[in-house]
């Protein structure tokens, strides 16, 4: 027996005010008596008994069967959530094109190191507090150290994860990176040119343990087994580390370079335009997948700058996500999935984890994501404008977003400024996301349609369902 028997029975799904499972039976609790087929849902196979209380219909189904028609019968009436989940793998399939498979693997290699950015991130700012407040002074170098410690040695990581993640051995990975930092390279002279430790950074130690991947699958295709074993690590460091040292750390230092001089014209001359085309777009860019493109640059300017400027920007986004679900909330008052859902998601969203927001509320819905996007937009148009004027605000690791942000701030004026000027901005994107939301996020239809509870007259087995408008 499925949950879709048991729905026409009892009124569709606008009769039905909750469910839950007991151990060997479903209470049902609906608001129209007298929608329900009483007789019908008894002869039903697999229904064992039926008991009609003052608060609850008990459809007795016995252990196990009870769960999962339970958790059908709760999918069905939630099709708001369905829908999230459909939009979301559909935007997957559509995802899955070459370029942006090959973006998502840019990002899982950086992802594991993502707690070793926030910790390091954390011990650097607080030995930064101290500096600033001559306090501990013996103790800042250590903590320092500590930081800077992983830092230094970033690009072998990037190298292990990215052999590991395109199908070479990691160790050789690393091996061929860590050329990118180690202090012999001064002694190179490569066109007139001399190395300096780190040129290049994460994006030279990138390509590297590319190079090295192709490199190692060459050597174990054409090498016999007896060479195996001692030529492709020996070709696999050596080919791909002269390569290295000989080309790529010069151009991966220009585009690193490059790169952190384009971060600060764009703040200096265009911070309000840049903040707000970045806050407003971030969202789409996530559903799409290119956000991946950005962990790379955030990398290379943490180790170039000591923070990123752009995750700041960005995250205005999900502080518009917030807004945009507050307004629904307020909105649809008489709608108690689509209030739940929100008090559900909002501790995430809070804390910069907007995906449950996204594509549990304002995605199906349609315009509220488009006003999520306009409260981004402000917010990363008001902390783009401060930079302008001087109060520059970044971030000395990648991961956290939203709240979780403050402890990794770092400002041009100190720690104190970059959070009052970073707290500002979500301020911004909060009430900007909650004000076009609440005006623009809903049409006179679909507000009225989401805000009336439905009962479903005995004749009808499947009404229209309060969650199905998208924007009318």
């Amino acid at each position: 027996m499925d949950a879709t028997d048991l729905l026409p029975l009892l009124g569709g799904p606008g009769n039905i005010r909750s469910v839950a499972a007991c151990m060997t039976r479903l209470r049902v609790e609906v608001y129209d008596r007298d929608s329900v087929r009483a007789t019908e849902l008894r002869a039903l196979p697999g229904v064992l008994g039926l008991v009609q209380d003052a608060d609850a219909l008990q459809i007795v189904l016995g252990p196990g069967t009870v769960t999962r028609v339970a958790a059908e019968l709760q999918r069905l009436l939630d099709p708001l959530a369905a829908r999230g989940a459909s939009l979301k793998a559909a935007q997957q399939a559509r995802n899955a094109t070459p370029f942006k498979r090959f973006l998502r693997r840019i990002g899982q290699i950086f992802i594991p190191l993502v707690p070793a950015l926030i910790g390091c991130g954390l011990v650097a700012g607080l030995a930064g507090v101290l500096a600033d407040l001559h306090l501990l002074t013996s103790l800042v170098p250590a903590l320092s150290a500590v930081a800077g410690g992983f830092m230094a040695l970033l690009a072998v990581f990037v190298g292990h994860g990215t052999a590991r993640e395109f199908g070479g051995t990691p160790v050789l990975g690393g091996a061929v990176a860590a050329v990118v930092v180690h202090p012999g390279v001064t002694h190179v002279h490569a066109f007139g040119l001399t190395l300096t430790p780190g040129q290049g950074g994460v994006l030279g130690a990138l390509g590297a343990a590319l190079l090295a991947v192709q490199v190692e699958k060459a050597c174990r295709r054409v090498l016999p087994a007896a060479l195996d074993v001692l030529l492709t690590p020996a070709l696999t460091v050596l080919l791909p580390g002269l390569v290295t040292l000989y080309g790529l750390m010069y151009a991966a230092g220009q585009v690193s370079a490059a790169t952190g001089r384009f971060t600060h014209v764009l703040l200096a001359d265009g911070g309000a335009a840049a903040g707000f085309v970045l806050g407003g777009l971030f969202l789409p860019l996530v559903m799409l997948g290119l956000h991946q493109a950005l962990i790379p640059v955030h990398t290379t300017l943490i180790a170039e700058q000591g923070s990123t400027v752009l995750l700041p920007l960005l995250a205005m986004a999900g502080a518009g996500q917030v807004g945009a679900a507050l307004a629904l909330y307020v909105r649809l008052a008489r709608n108690g999935r689509v209030r739940s859902t929100i008090r559900s998601a909002l501790p995430a969203g809070l804390v910069g984890i907007g995906e449950p927001l996204i594509y549990g509320v304002s995605l199906p819905l349609g315009r509220p994501f488009v006003t999520a996007c306009v409260g981004g937009a402000f917010g990363g148009g008001f902390v783009g404008l401060l930079g302008q004027l001087g109060s520059t605000v970044g971030a000395t690791a990648i991961g956290p977003s939203g709240w979780a942000l403050f402890p990794l701030l770092k400002g041009s004026h100190g720690p104190a400024e970059a959070a009052a000027v970073y707290g500002a901005g979500l301020l911004v994107g909060y009430a900007t996301g909650f004000a076009a939301t609440y005006v623009f996020g809903l049409s006179r239809e679909a507000l009225a349609e989401l805000n009336t509870p439905k009962a479903a007259p005995p004749s009808q087995e499947v009404p229209p369902s309060a969650y199905s408008v998208q924007d009318k």
